[in-house]
């Protein structure tokens, strides 16, 4: 009986997490199937398929780019030996700490018909305008292009492991059958490799179909775009529920493959990363693997943060340092809330599942409620965001007439544009990487150490607070500093749902780059990319100890 009423205590936790949670999907899935057939049928008559096929097309572009820059310089680390190969082996993940929509506005500044790139080649050459062809940086391929320079270490990071977990022996073996160095690749490594590839594919079309600010400023009707305009331009606010309730389906669909992969990732005795490399590189080969491995490094992160510096010296003495300050200030302190709450539900989601008793796993009810509650991460920000703005705002405005009924109440809506209305929605959003993180440093802490403690006389608060959390610790104050980041450069959500006159880095950088004004935005956009190496330095530091 005593197991019984534990493990129901155990719900707790993970009931309020999964009810936080459920709001947006709820709210979205009830809308979808809910009367308002004639609304969507008017969007699969009129703007549906184009966001369907628009948001597929940038998914799939981008994962073609992102798998092969990916793929291929992951197994010119794992397998090769090449002057620099270490140097770089760590230089390929810092693009992931560049927001695509920053990267974005400086090449569309770098390379549009006005910029200095077509300026000096004009220059040069005596064209005139309409006298010759350059590729449109504001099209589908120029935005998977863009996406694919700071996504693609998704890809690497996963295949890099998955190929150094491989068998030696197996390689060695292709090669002496005769086989070449690329046939190997080919038909041993890729193949066993497969899982841990397609896993960082479905990474990255779940962060390009959740993204709004490289489709927005590119003028791309996609699902993220397409509901913030019908929502907001339109005033359709059924529309945006329904448009986000086919978006939906795509993340559900992606959520599921990349569950899929998981399966069939294997591991040998003799890895590759034991010993030396199985092929050694001279000569132009090794030149021009330094050059495959150093390029997606310039073009995703030294070149925009060159251009990022190179802007904010031209305009140090015209910079609005309040205005700055200010949009620190709200990014700082938003970021710093979020963690704290992520960390703490965390910790109470990894408790319920781990059992209070020590003696094993939660009942699976608990183990459902939990994985439904940290799926927020899957969500992209304008479906979030929706989908607790529209169920919020009618409870908002009929509690809102309550106050002003029974207390006087004469200060507008309590919920809707507040800062804990934003919070709330971050917090659900990246939720997930603070249970990740808190998941894997408890799964670390044996059984026997739990039943030890309770056999001592301690209770499950005093088991959690003097043995548990100082073990946790590293692995929270990381998982921290990943949710601080994420939220410092969030933008779909953030503009969705802030206050009035409540603007972060990630805003001011938008606002200022919609007005074509980028050297203004250049230096909020550099804090947000130092900001962003954060997480970049806490992969690198894990993967060396």
């Amino acid at each position: 009986m005593r197991l019984r009423l534990g493990s129901l205590g155990l719900l707790v936790p993970a009931l309020l997490a999964a009810g936080l949670a459920a709001v947006p999907l709820v709210a979205i899935v009830s809308a979808l199937f809910s009367g308002g057939s004639e609304t969507l049928d008017h969007l699969f008559g009129t703007v549906m398929p184009t966001y369907a096929v628009n948001s597929a097309i940038l998914m799939v572009l981008t994962a073609l780019i992102s798998g092969t820059v990916g793929t291929g310089t992951a197994w010119l680390i794992a397998a090769s030996e090449f002057p620099g190969r270490r140097l770089l082996s760590w230089l390929l993940v810092l693009p992931i700490a560049a927001p695509a929509y920053i990267v974005a506005y400086l090449y569309t500044d770098l390379l549009e018909f006005a910029g200095p790139v077509q300026s000096a080649l004009r220059d040069l050459t005596g064209w005139t305008a309409g006298g010759y062809w350059f590729p449109e940086i504001r099209s589908l391929p120029g935005a998977s292009l863009m996406l694919s320079f700071v996504l693609y270490p998704y890809v690497y990071l996963l295949a890099r492991a998955s190929f150094s977990a491989q068998s030696r022996g197996q390689l060695l073996a292709a090669r002496t059958l005769g086989i070449s160095p690329f046939g190997t690749f080919m038909t041993v490594a890729l193949p066993a490799a497969r899982p841990a590839i397609f896993g960082g594919l479905a990474l990255v079309m779940m962060e390009t179909l959740a993204d709004f600010g490289v489709a927005e400023y590119f003028a791309i009707p996609t699902f993220s775009t397409g509901i913030f305009r019908t929502w907001f331009a339109l005033g359709d606010r059924q529309g945006a529920m329904q448009l986000a309730g086919v978006m939906l389906i795509f993340v559900l669909l992606l959520v599921t493959w990349e569950a899929a992969t998981r399966r069939g990732r294997v591991a040998s005795g003799d890895r590759l990363s034991d010993g030396p490399r199985p092929f050694t590189l001279k000569g132009g080969k090794a030149a021009l693997a330094c050059v495959a491995c150093a390029v997606p490094v310039l073009l995703g992160f030294v070149g925009p943060v060159l251009m990022l510096l190179a802007n904010m010296a031209s305009q140090l003495d015209d910079q609005p340092f309040a205005a700055l300050a200010g949009s620190f200030g709200a990014s700082l302190s938003t970021a710093l809330i979020v963690a704290v709450i992520s960390t703490a539900l965390a910790v109470l989601l990894v408790y319920a599942v781990r059992g209070s008793s020590g003696l094993g796993k939660a009942p699976g009810p608990v183990r459902w409620l939990v994985r439904f509650s940290t799926l927020g991460y899957a969500l992209p920000g304008a479906l979030l965001a929706i989908g607790i703005l529209a169920p919020l705002s009618s409870i908002d405005v009929s509690l809102t007439r309550f106050l002003r009924d029974q207390a006087g109440w004469s200060g507008g809506l309590v919920l809707t544009g507040t800062a804990a209305m934003l919070i709330y929605a971050l917090t659900v959003r990246f939720l997930t990487i603070s249970y990740n993180s808190a998941s894997a440093g408890m799964g670390r802490i044996p059984h026997s150490l739990d039943a030890a403690a309770r056999s001592l006389g301690a209770g499950p608060a005093r088991l959690l607070r003097e043995v548990q959390l100082p073990l946790l610790s590293p692995q929270l104050l990381a998982g921290s500093a990943l949710v601080f980041v994420d939220v410092m450069r969030e933008l779909p959500a953030t503009l969705i749902l802030r206050p009035f006159n409540f603007e972060t880095l990630a805003t001011r950088v938008y606002r200022l780059a919609s007005d074509e004004r980028i050297v203004e935005a250049s230096t909020p956009a550099l804090l947000i990319v130092l900001v962003g190496l954060v997480p970049v330095m806490l992969l690198t530091g894990e993967r060396r100890s």
